[in-house]
């Protein structure tokens, strides 16, 4: 088995919708990124990619590469996946944290779940998102930016 954690920060601004989990939610915010922003999927591919020691989101999708420009970060995770496959892999678990001061996110949190679960190809009781608040406090407090942490369990196929 392998375990891999990541951390994926994106700043908020004025907008109509924020992406997390592949599920675009309305609210005052838009992230500010290359890609869709989604925080969530950023942190959980990652983390997959940590686990197989095959660097971080950055070196296989670079922000400077313009095909990157705005794609889906479900396109992402379903890449890392391809890449897990290839190495011999298969999730064991996910389990993750939206750290976000507004929109609530648990209306969203099962559809997350079927998100990921589906591009990764397992069971959804592999797959755990939880939210919290910043409590007002630092940057997430003042909903100027987006956390999301994840950490994997990958066993061999």
């Amino acid at each position: 088995m392998r375990i891999g954690q990541s951390i994926d920060i994106h700043q908020l601004s004025e907008g109509e919708a924020i992406t997390l989990g592949g599920i675009k939610i309305p609210c005052p915010f838009k992230t500010l990124a290359h890609s869709d922003g989604d925080a969530l999927l950023h942190a959980i591919s990652e983390s997959i990619l940590g686990a197989l020691a095959l660097g971080d989101l950055g070196h296989h999708f670079p922000d400077t590469d313009p095909k990157y420009k705005d794609i889906s970060s479900l396109v992402l995770l379903k890449e890392v996946y391809h890449l897990m496959d290839k190495a011999g892999y298969k999730i064991g678990n996910v389990d993750s944290l939206i750290i976000i001061e507004k929109p609530k996110m648990a209306p969203y949190i099962e559809d997350m779940r079927k998100n990921i679960a589906a591009v990764l190809n397992t069971d959804i009781q592999n797959i755990s998102v939880k939210a919290t608040r910043g409590e007002k406090l630092g940057f997430v407090g003042e909903s100027k930016g987006v956390v999301a942490t994840a950490i994997v369990l990958l066993n061999e196929k």
